[in-house]
């Protein structure tokens, strides 16, 4: 599985071609991930198509895409990887995120 590597964020291939259908399709120039609170443990990751960066956005750049992470989102997603899986059950992005303490069964939120 090819992955391209940043400083905060590991992207596989299947994730940035993902994002990259997404923008397309939806017209939009860059792909937000967010943390926030919430969720049955505690934080939750939200994934936002959107126009521009804001002043305080860390940006990746990569093939073509531009993701975006808020500067209280970089301290939870450091050396993370995000992945796009797709099952029979179920497809979406995945993170792996050496920084949670815990997730939930479900998958979407995580414990610090």
């Amino acid at each position: 599985m090819a992955q391209i590597q940043q400083q905060l964020i590991t992207i596989t291939q299947k994730a940035t071609e993902e994002i990259k259908n997404l923008l397309t399709k939806n017209k939009k120039e860059s792909f937000r991930i967010r943390v926030v609170e919430g969720g049955c443990s505690g934080h939750k990751y939200i994934f936002e198509l959107e126009e521009k960066p804001s002043k305080n956005d860390e940006v990746i750049q990569q093939e073509g895409i531009k993701v975006l992470i808020d500067q209280e989102s970089i301290k939870f997603l450091k050396s993370s990887t995000v992945d796009y899986i797709e099952t029979l059950e179920n497809s979406g992005f995945k993170i792996s995120n050496p920084n949670a303490k815990s997730s939930c069964g479900c998958g979407s939120s995580f414990g610090v």
